[in-house]
């Protein structure tokens, strides 16, 4: 998180020192390269990280999603408010695990005549929370019916912090050669329930377990979470440690 603040918020005329600021942490100067839409035109930022995620952690690699709002002053003076969703990757290293890449969102276009599903998803307010790259993948048109039907009928009875949609995830499942189901826009990561985050122990795990069931009687084929569970179809339920701070939730179609 400390790379993406080096790089995605500076203070008035300091835009262009990112590598000194880099460099100062110890990593590579030349990762600023690869950080696209966290670096817009501006003459000073303001970054706030909403949640790091696990995109995938093997014993010697991770990926760690950082969902990041963003205010950039232009050089009007006007403030315009974005963010983006970088995959962070990791490899492991003494005495702290080293930054390899990063790789940022692409959500694409807005569409020019989105569905009611993504209409009324964009429109849920606090009801389903979405950062700004979640929002531009449903504004996209890119992500099926059945996660943003889901969405809403998960929604009448929990408020939603979602983390990652489409965009800025691994295209793959993490140390394997599977695709992923977010790239596809068949899958929705939430980190958030009632104003609780996932991994947090205070949290009860009777509503982890709860939305997990109700995401699989809203369709999911593949949901995922802290916490094992029994029933459902073979294979419905998983847990393991990329998602011990989350709820994984993919669709077939």
């Amino acid at each position: 998180m400390e790379l993406v603040r080096a790089i995605g918020a500076w203070p008035a005329g300091e835009r262009g020192a990112a590598r000194a600021r880099v460099g100062a942490l110890g990593l590579a100067p030349s990762l600023v390269d690869q950080a696209g839409p966290l670096r817009p035109a501006g003459a000073e930022a303001v970054l706030e990280v909403v949640v790091a995620q696990y995109g995938g952690i093997l014993a010697d690699t991770a990926s760690v999603l950082v969902v990041c709002r963003q205010w950039v002053r232009r050089d009007d003076g006007a403030v315009v408010a974005g963010g983006t969703t970088v995959d962070v990757r990791l490899r492991r290293a003494r005495p702290r695990w080293e930054v390899t890449a990063l790789h940022p969102a692409a959500p694409g276009a807005p569409s020019a005549a989105p569905g009611e599903a993504a209409r009324r998803v964009l429109a849920a307010g606090p009801a389903i929370e979405l950062p700004p790259a979640a929002a531009a993948d449903v504004r996209s048109g890119a992500v099926h019916t059945s996660v943003l039907e889901a969405l809403l009928e998960l929604a009448r009875k929990h408020r939603l912090g979602v983390s990652v949609v489409r965009s800025g995830h691994p295209l793959k499942v993490f140390g394997t050669d599977r695709p992923s189901d977010h790239p596809r826009g068949r899958a929705v990561d939430v980190w958030r329930i009632d104003g609780r985050a996932v991994v947090d122990p205070a949290t009860p795990r009777r509503l982890v377990e709860s939305l997990m069931r109700a995401a699989a009687a809203a369709g999911s084929y593949n949901v995922g979470g802290p916490y094992l569970l029994s029933g459902g179809t073979a294979g419905q339920f998983f847990s393991d440690d990329t998602h011990r701070d989350h709820v994984h939730m993919g669709f077939g179609t």
